[in-house]
C-alpha cells in the first residue's frame, strides 16, 4: 500500500471536513459556478455557497450578494487555473476595501495537495474517487 496516496487522501479529507464545518458555522463559500457548488455537496458542505458565474451575475453583482448576507468573513474557493486565481485575487481585493475577511486558506491547502493534479473545484469529488481506487489497487 502507499502510504504517501494514504497520506494525501487523509490530508483531503481533512482539508474537506474542515471547510464543510466552516460553512455550518455559516461562512459563505464562494465558487465559480453551479458545478462547483453541486461537487461541494456531494463531499458533504452544507451551508451558503455563493457563485461568481451564473445567471449573466457580475463581479458586482457578487459582492453586493456578498454584503446582503451581513458577514464579516468569506472563504473563498475557486478554481486553481489563470481566471480562477484572477477572480480570486479581484474578489479578494474588493471585499478587503468592504472590510469583510477573504479566508483563503482552504484553497491555499489544496491547491498545494493536489499541485497540478485539480484545477476545477467541479473536479473534486471525481479525484477523490480516483484517488481511492489508486489507494486499493496499491494494495492488491
Amino acid at each position: 500500500m502507499s502510504t504517501r496516496l494514504k497520506n494525501k487522501e487523509e490530508k483531503l479529507l481533512k482539508i474537506l471536513t474542515s471547510l464543510a464545518e466552516e460553512s455550518m458555522n455559516g461562512i459563505p463559500i464562494i465558487v465559480e459556478g453551479k458545478k462547483d457548488v453541486i461537487a461541494l455537496r456531494k463531499l458533504g458542505v452544507q451551508g451558503i455557497i455563493i457563485t461568481v458565474k451564473t445567471k449573466g451575475k457580475s463581479f458586482l453583482d457578487t459582492i453586493s450578494e456578498i454584503q446582503q448576507t451581513s458577514v464579516s468573513e468569506v472563504i473563498l474557493f475557486l478554481d486553481f487555473d489563470k481566471r480562477g486565481k484572477e477572480a480570486t485575487r479581484c474578489l479578494q481585493q474588493n471585499l478587503e476595501h468592504l472590510k469583510i475577511r477573504n479566508n483563503l486558506t482552504f484553497w491555499r491547502e489544496l491547491s498545494t495537495l493536489t499541485s497540478k493534479e485539480v484545477q476545477y473545484i467541479e473536479s473534486l469529488p471525481v479525484y477523490l474517487c480516483n484517488l481511492r481506487k489508486r489507494i486499493i489497487t496499491k494494495r492488491q
